[in-house]
């Protein structure tokens, strides 16, 4: 089978823009919004969803870099900012692609020492494989795919998402 082009440039910043609006209509009281991303292409996805809600809120919204080893993700996970600016805080943890939600699972540490208002999850792509209990709030697409296949996700130059087995 080879790579199959399952999103092309258009049809992610078409996601982008609705998960923006979205994350508004879900957040409309918020004054403002901290959007965590992932590790790198959650952090991008993340500064490409700001872009957009720039463009069509009026809340201020604020990117947090979660960093994290997916390998061993009890080892060294780290914010970019001081864990007590979220308390009573809208925050969004973001990431290219859930596979088994461990990833994000883990993510949510860091969260667990303050109560932020909210928590909630973004993804461009779902897999439906999850391990874990996580709940996917704002999706981008919902792929069933095989345990062997991968997802290939590149948001910087020409932006795709590639289905490879």
């Amino acid at each position: 089978m080879g790579k199959v082009e399952v999103l092309k440039e258009k049809e992610i910043e078409n996601i982008i823009k609705r998960l923006s609006y979205e994350i508004l209509e879900n957040n409309y009281q918020a004054k403002k919004i901290f959007l965590a991303g992932i590790n790198n292409n959650g952090m991008y996805f993340s500064e490409l969803i700001k872009a957009e809600l720039e463009k069509i809120a009026t809340p201020q919204i604020e990117l947090i870099n979660i960093k994290l080893n997916p390998a061993n993700p009890l080892e060294d996970i780290s914010l970019s900012i001081d864990i007590k600016q979220l308390k009573n805080q809208h925050v969004i943890i973001i990431d290219d692609v859930a596979n088994t939600g461990r990833t994000i699972f883990y993510a949510f540490k860091p969260f667990l020492e303050v109560l932020p208002k909210s928590v909630q999850v973004a993804v461009l792509v779902d897999r439906l494989h999850k391990a874990f209990p996580i709940k996917v709030d704002f999706l981008g697409l919902s792929l069933a795919t095989t345990l062997k296949e991968h997802i290939i996700v590149n948001l910087r130059k020409k932006k795709s998402v590639l289905l490879e087995d």
